[in-house]
């Protein structure tokens, strides 16, 4: 009867009266009691501290090398990694770029510069255009993410062929405001990223901008009528730095 309810999980005659016993002589406990066995000689406190220690002072030291070093097996230096110092070993964050002190300090002085231009003009932004530029592949690989799609539990894992990053590439540069994009522009086959090219890009983007933002010309041209030539040393527009670029944009709206 007992294999006809519980099938394979049903205890062996041996270990059934064994437990009737217990029962029977007055215990109520299913769980295993408590037994006397040789003391943990590795999870010790002492241990513990060396192994953090050592974490501290090299975060990529592995768990076999530090349990060579401690000469403890490898499964109690895991259990101490994982839960006694709660520690889980993950990979480094991509980040653009890694900045000093000073980098970092500029950049904050950037921003708060930014902000204090926003709060005395909260439109501040909406005449803001800035630019980018990226070089654009062929065609990109796949990612696991973009490739994993639902199936039932019968359905066969779908299957895709190991690529590489195409090496066709060109150079896209892009500039946009908070409406879309104002211009972009691929560079040319052979052309040579310098100084002429770049005041290129900055001639086709003056005409793609009187062409697609007409009103910021127009506020452009109040702001000059209102306050004075002499006065408006640069219009808000576009905020560009080099001696070049920046006189050629400046024109625009004349």
């Amino acid at each position: 009867m007992l294999t006809v309810a519980y099938g394979e999980a049903t205890l062996d005659r041996s270990n059934f009266y064994r437990w009737y016993k217990m029962f029977s002589e007055g215990r109520e406990d299913v769980n295993d009691e408590e037994r006397a066995g040789r003391p943990s000689t590795s999870t010790t406190d002492e241990k513990i501290n060396e192994v953090e220690k050592i974490i501290l002072a090299n975060r990529r030291i592995t768990v076999r090398e530090v349990a060579e070093d401690l000469n403890i097996s490898i499964g109690s230096c895991h259990s101490i990694f994982i839960n006694d110092l709660g520690m889980r070993r993950i990979a480094a964050k991509f980040v653009p770029k890694l900045l000093n002190c000073d980098q970092k300090q500029h950049r904050m002085n950037i921003a708060n510069e930014i902000l204090d231009f926003v709060r005395d003009d909260p439109n501040l932004l909406q005449r803001v255009i800035t630019g980018d530029e990226a070089w654009v592949h062929g065609y990109d690989v796949e990612t696991k993410a973009q490739s994993s799609q639902w199936k039932l539990p019968h359905e066969p894992r779908a299957k895709k062929a190991r690529q590489v990053r195409s090496n066709v590439k060109v150079l896209l540069t892009v500039f946009f405001d908070c409406r879309g994009v104002v211009h972009h522009e691929f560079l040319p086959q052979g052309r040579t990223v310098n100084k002429e090219y770049y005041l290129q890009v900055m001639r086709n983007l003056r005409e793609a901008f009187r062409q697609k933002r007409p009103d910021l010309i127009e506020a452009v041209k109040a702001a000059r009528t209102a306050v004075g030539l002499k006065q408006l040393e640069r219009p808000e527009p576009l905020r560009f730095w080099g001696s070049k670029a920046s006189e050629l944009l400046w024109k625009w709206s004349s």
